[in-house]
């Protein structure tokens, strides 16, 4: 069963930092991407950044430049360290991992993690 467990999140100041991880388990596929997303209360779920099996990574315009992701293969971990954060980063933080198996495209998420900055 495959299980991706976030955490890091917190309570933190404009224009500090934080570093969510996300540790992926029981991966029977080859992953393609892995992501981290971004909800705010009463709004959709958004794109942040996501890292290829390559290493190629691609940012949303909102944090490009403050925040970046990365992988740890030993670990299956997936980062993003975020610096510079604006009381508008304040939202539950999800990651995702896509993958294939042969023809079959795998899709999970994370359970979230609550990030909140204050003014």
């Amino acid at each position: 069963q495959v299980q991706l467990v976030e955490s890091g999140g917190g309570l933190v100041q404009a224009g500090g930092s934080l570093r969510l991880s996300c540790a992926a388990s029981g991966i029977t596929f080859s992953i393609n991407t892995m992501g981290w997303y971004r909800q705010a209360p009463g709004k959709q779920r958004d794109l942040l950044a996501t890292i290829g099996s390559g290493g190629s990574t691609n940012y949303a315009d909102s944090v490009k430049g403050r925040f970046t992701i990365s992988f740890d293969n030993a670990k299956n971990t997936v980062y993003l360290a975020m610096d510079s954060l604006k009381p508008d980063d304040t939202a539950v933080y999800y990651c995702n991992v896509v993958g294939l198996r042969g023809f079959r495209k795998y899709d999970y998420w994370g359970q979230g993690t609550q990030v909140t900055v204050s003014s």
